[in-house]
């Protein structure tokens, strides 16, 4: 009988890489401090992420598009 030692599980992993998480608009606009309408505008601007359709009626946003974005308006007021 093999011992196989699997104690080393993905949680004691600090590095763990989170899976893909899709948010809706209300979370977005949480995250961003944006309303509808300007989340939309930079959207067709080009300088916001692009929503996915799951549906006629559902868009969501790539969680960690989002992410990225905030961070880079956070790098650039450093700037």
């Amino acid at each position: 009988m093999h011992d196989h030692n699997f104690s080393s599980s993905s949680s004691d992993n600090p590095e763990r890489v989170r899976p893909p998480r899709l948010i809706r608009l209300p979370e977005v606009m949480d995250r961003v401090g944006l309303r509808r309408t300007a989340v939309y505008e930079r959207v067709k601007e080009g300088e916001f992420p692009k929503p996915r359709s799951l549906g006629p009626r559902c868009s969501v946003w790539v969680e960690s598009e989002i992410d990225e974005w905030v961070n880079r308006v956070i790098d650039d007021g450093r700037s």
